[in-house]
């Protein structure tokens, strides 16, 4: 049990709340993931449709979780929706993904971009510096400097949030703020500097056409898509720029930190998702105005952020401002996922539910056991090369924890009308379940034509059945 002298301080203002929810969303993947949905979707007009329609549905869901935070500011967020709306079993098994794989694989695939970058600017620091390689059966398990620099900028997060929320806050907030100019920055010089009217018509001529988009051996080839296989390029370009989007929920985790929980949780989710949605549609129509659209469906490396830099600042100039850039806002991404995650463990051991000692306080008043298991577990992933794959696996499961959350608003209407709600979800009943709808689809669409990642990240999830029961023994 924790200490009866240490308690969660709520420290954090809407402000820190909201720096939270925008730090957390805003990783590398708007320098990156348009390469993608631009060969998946084949024009301009599809390609901004799908990063539009990702802000709408993840400001859908955000609202809609403003119900949930008004009923439960607890520490644990959206663990304890569901363990509230449905039983402790649902809940543990969004628990058990999370720390298995979602947090912690996000923690260390943002970490290894930090490090991928910081490698960009110094040479010594990257993966081409291989420490240790040792061959493993079919598997070359190898150690470069970029890995260790990850694990590196993961003890030194955790470190500092071991310290005391006060010192998470602060790097979030300067963090975020931060990659908040210089984004805007980026966009606005990109539309007043390196934007073409000539490059900007072309772009849109044929702004809703449907194409796939291949490269082979140097030659563009074009399918058209209709019918079954539009859904599946819908399908592909939603999951990356849903994920762009992701981790907004993090902030519920920290409800018992922040001013006015039941209040400020649902301002600082409406804010911060609504404040990065105009950001990513806002980057996206700069690369329009700037790149020829086949420069960014075939950006080198898919670093499309670093192909409109190099045409605006020029090529040494531009790609070091991107670099500058993402080392910035991964790390700034990387604290808020790291003060975040740990709170969840937290919870779930107070259920019985996790290591007994992730559910104390230290004399900081934060969970530090807690969070230096996320951290030795999130450092593991980073050495295994994995997280990459683990993460595209659970994208499928993100959607599904998120559509039972939801669902959840519509059972506790009827379960528990009673509990002061000082926030209604918005557009109650249809836009929650507009959203469910939108989510499930892509789900199975996922599951249609992505079963490859889709299937195993299904696994990852009942893999969790077994340990709930495991989990119940241990603590009888």
């Amino acid at each position: 049990m924790s200490n009866p002298t240490h308690s969660f301080k709520p420290t954090l203002s809407l402000v820190d709340a909201t720096m939270i929810v925008a730090g957390s969303m805003i990783g590398s993947g708007i320098f990156i993931v348009s390469a993608e949905v631009a060969r998946s979707m084949g024009s301009s007009g599809w390609m901004m449709a799908m990063w539009v329609l990702a802000g709408v549905v993840t400001l859908i869901a955000a609202l809609s979780y403003g119900e949930l935070s008004g009923m439960f500011p607890k520490a644990g967020g959206q663990y304890v929706y569901l363990r509230e709306a449905y039983n402790p079993f649902i809940a543990f098994l969004f628990g058990w993904t999370q720390f298995g794989v979602i947090q912690t694989g996000t923690i260390a695939a943002v970490a290894m971009a930090f490090a991928k970058y910081l490698g960009y600017l110094a040479p010594g620091l990257g993966e081409t510096n291989v420490l240790f390689a040792m061959p493993l059966g079919s598997w070359n398990f190898s150690v470069n400097m970029a890995q260790i620099i990850a694990i590196l900028s993961i003890v030194l997060l955790t470190w500092i949030n071991t310290k005391g929320v006060k010192n998470g806050k602060i790097i979030q907030t300067v963090f975020t703020f931060t990659k908040l100019f210089s984004l805007f920055g980026l966009i606005i010089f990109g539309l007043l500097i390196g934007a073409k009217a000539e490059v900007w018509n072309a772009n849109w001529e044929n702004a809703w056409t449907t194409a796939n988009l291949k490269m082979v051996d140097g030659q563009l080839v074009t399918t058209a898509l209709s019918g079954m296989a539009f859904l599946g390029a819908i399908a592909v370009s939603m999951k990356g720029t849903l994920f762009s989007s992701d981790a907004w929920n993090n902030v519920t985790f920290i409800a018992g930190e922040i001013k006015s929980p039941e209040k400020n949780i649902g301002r600082a989710l409406f804010l911060g998702t609504f404040i990065v949605t105009i950001i990513y549609v806002a980057a996206n129509l700069m690369y329009l105005a700037v790149l020829p659209f086949n420069e960014i469906a075939f950006a080198e490396n898919e670093r499309v952020g670093v192909a409109a830099a190099e045409r605006i600042f020029g090529p040494g100039v531009g790609a070091m401002a991107i670099a500058v850039m993402i080392i910035i806002s991964t790390f700034g991404c990387n604290n808020g996922l790291i003060l975040s995650g740990a709170r969840i463990y937290y919870t779930m051991a107070k259920d019985g539910l996790f290591f007994r000692k992730a559910g104390t306080l230290n004399n900081y008043d934060v969970p530090g056991t807690g969070l230096w298991i996320q951290c030795l577990w999130a450092s593991l992933l980073c050495l295994s090369g994995k997280y990459g794959d683990l993460l595209t696996m659970v994208i499928f499961g993100v959607l599904l924890f998120y559509v039972i959350t939801i669902i959840g608003i519509f059972v506790l209407r009827r379960t528990r009308p009673d509990i002061p709600r000082s926030y209604k979800a918005f557009g109650y009943p249809v836009l929650p379940a507009l959203y469910v709808l939108v989510a499930l689809s892509l789900a199975v669409l996922l599951l249609i034509y992505e079963p490859e990642y889709a299937v195993p990240g299904l696994g990852i999830i009942l893999l969790g059945i077994p340990l709930y029961f495991v989990a119940k023994k241990e603590i009888k």
